[in-house]
């Protein structure tokens, strides 16, 4: 596998982490009741995107993948 289809498929885990985040902070600030989840739930996503934005600006700023 080329570096550049490697850099894709890492920017594609960071997306879905993004959407994850963005699936557990509506659920911890909506749905869930028990303090202790809504508090669990928000740090994992509020992780997963800052791990997501860390692996973006890597990506991005890595710059062009020459073959």
């Amino acid at each position: 596998m080329s570096l550049a289809l490697t850099k894709m498929w890492i920017s594609f885990a960071a997306m879905g982490f993004m959407f994850l985040s963005i699936v557990l902070i509506y659920l911890s600030r909506y749905k869930l009741k028990m303090r202790l989840l809504r508090i669990l739930t928000a740090f994992v996503a509020y992780g997963l995107m800052i791990y997501s934005g860390i692996i973006i600006f890597i990506i991005v700023f890595s710059g062009p993948t020459i073959e």
